[in-house]
């Protein structure tokens, strides 16, 4: 999941809660929409193997 932030960069959440603190996992803060994508596209590869 990616949002956008007060300060115009996006940040990359986990699609689950976590369990212990209710929240999204922060997975990393980017400049643009297009680095968000492509590290969650990463996240998915690394996932599966």
């Amino acid at each position: 999941m990616i949002r956008k932030l007060k300060s115009g960069k996006y940040r990359l959440y986990s699609r689950k809660k976590d369990p212990k603190t209710g929240k999204r996992r922060n997975l990393g803060t980017f400049d643009t929409k297009e680095g968000a994508k492509q590290h969650e596209r990463e996240v998915q590869f690394f996932k599966k193997k």
